[in-house]
């Protein structure tokens, strides 16, 4: 890398403050590590200090009222952690190029749906009978498509993902290493003193421009489909029960469970660790804090924390009455005190 601030700017469609604009930059990196030779960005008022005390020869900001050094060169643009991460695709050391065509070691059924010359199937995966590889799309060492799954075109399957049988992925859709779609759901009815499986013959089927992180997996459908919707992310290590619906651009965060036949809407945010009951709505746009346990529908808009949640004053309202238990405590003690007091001296 060796960008000019002029480039810089032109890069990031962004207008300089301050600086020159042929000073030239050689790499990036974070306020609180940058030397006078990187480009850094400001998009978090958290970080406020770390912009006050940086080194970097330019940093990406997105307001011309910010407390930075006078060494620091400023460039102006609308998001600096988009115009940031613009520079990083840029610059930054490249993925590993893709090596087009079926590795010698994968093992394909001869009725697989594919273009061997625009796909990319990678060593000792499995892509089982009847399944559907779209063109462009990548998939990883040890990755399992089951019998007559779906996946669309440019997909980026991780390592040792398993998209099991019948279960359908749309287009540009990234599955993260250890991703499991389709295993059964947990589903068991108590018979005659032991748990007999009720059987899971739906899919799972996950919309266009999802990402789904490491480790997490979304179980089939009892019947019918349990879906991820179209532009919904989600975290690593987060389990999505059977005959879930996630609506359409989603956030989900690590380590949330989802039980089954919960229906989310679109633009929905769940914070890490929230745990949310079966058979429940959560309205469009609703946001649930950290470890929340919902227990009960979350209107739309709705903002919602604790366990079990509710809504966002009144948890803040009743956390605010738990600290203050110690000082009512202490006060009931002393006029118990003070009446044990004055009963021993009436008698």
């Amino acid at each position: 890398m060796n960008l000019t601030l002029q480039d810089l700017a032109n890069l990031v469609d962004g207008t300089i403050l301050r600086g020159d604009p042929a000073d030239s930059f050689t790499g990036f990196a974070a306020l609180n590590g940058a030397t006078s030779g990187d480009v850094s960005f400001f998009g978090n008022e958290k970080y406020a200090d770390d912009l006050a005390a940086t080194k970097a020869g330019a940093v990406l900001v997105g307001s011309e009222s910010v407390a930075a050094p006078e060494s620091a060169a400023l460039v102006l643009v609308e998001n600096p952690v988009v115009a940031f991460d613009a520079v990083l695709r840029q610059f930054a050391v490249p993925k590993p190029s893709v090596v087009w065509g079926i590795h010698p070691a994968a093992v394909v059924a001869e009725d697989v749906t594919l273009n061997p010359e625009k796909v990319s199937v990678g060593p000792c995966a499995v892509i089982e009978s009847g399944a559907e590889i779209g063109d462009g799309t990548r998939i990883g060492p040890g990755s399992v498509v089951g019998a007559g799954a779906k996946v669309g075109s440019d997909c980026e399957i991780g390592p040792n993902v398993s998209v099991l049988y019948g279960c359908q992925v749309g287009d540009r859709v990234i599955l993260h290493p250890g991703v499991v779609l389709g295993a059964d759901g947990f589903g068991f009815e108590f018979v005659d003193g032991r748990h007999q499986k009720i059987e899971q013959l739906g899919i799972v089927r996950v919309e266009d421009d999802v990402e789904i992180g490491g480790s997490t997996t979304v179980d089939r459908a009892r019947f019918g489909e349990t879906v991820i919707g179209e532009g919904t992310k989600i975290d690593n290590q987060v389990q999505i029960g059977h005959n879930v619906v996630i609506g359409k651009h989603c956030i989900v965060v690590a380590q949330t469970g989802i039980s089954g036949s919960t229906h989310i809407g679109n633009y929905v945010t769940l914070a890490a660790r929230t745990g949310i009951a079966g058979h429940l709505k959560i309205g469009d746009g609703a946001i649930t804090g950290g470890r929340s346990g919902v227990i009960a529908d979350v209107k739309p808009g709705e903002k919602v924390f604790g366990y079990p949640a509710k809504p966002w004053k009144e948890s803040m309202r009743t956390s605010m009455y738990v600290k203050r238990l110690g000082g009512l405590y202490a006060r009931v003690k002393k006029l118990e005190e003070g009446a044990d007091e004055r009963a021993s001296s009436e008698s």
